[in-house]
């Protein structure tokens, strides 16, 4: 079981802008300190977010260099995930594979495929229907 997941990013209040709405559909109680955001879960796991050190900022992240290349989370159906596909559109951040959305993963995988403000890229994938 996971802990927690730290992650740096250049710009903590635009990201709280995507994090804090996208995990409320997820469950996810925001967490603000003196550092950054967490988003905590009953469980106890969390996400951190941080802003990165200046002096690294400039590198940019791409989800296809050594690292992180993509977060996924289990949405509770469909449905769910046709809605936080909805506020991702609405909210005018970017989904990814749009023309094969919402099954880019397969005939069989119901997911939203979307990138954060920084472009990392985030999965909310619907529970199989056997």
């Amino acid at each position: 079981m996971i802990h927690h997941v730290e992650i740096y990013v250049t710009d903590l209040e635009r990201t709280i802008a995507f994090w804090t709405p996208f995990m409320a559909f997820l469950g996810y109680e925001p967490d603000r300190w003196s550092g950054g955001m967490n988003y905590r879960r009953e469980d106890g796991a969390y996400f951190c977010f941080l802003p990165a050190p200046q002096e690294h900022v400039g590198a940019g992240y791409h989800r296809q260099r050594v690292g992180l290349n993509h977060l996924a989370f289990h949405g509770r159906s469909r449905a769910h995930v046709d809605e936080i596909t909805e506020w991702v559109r609405n909210a005018g951040h970017t989904v990814l594979y749009e023309d094969r959305h919402p099954f880019a993963g397969g005939p069989n995988y119901y997911a939203l495929f979307c990138e954060d403000p920084d472009r990392i890229k985030v999965e909310v994938a619907a529970p199989s229907e056997d």
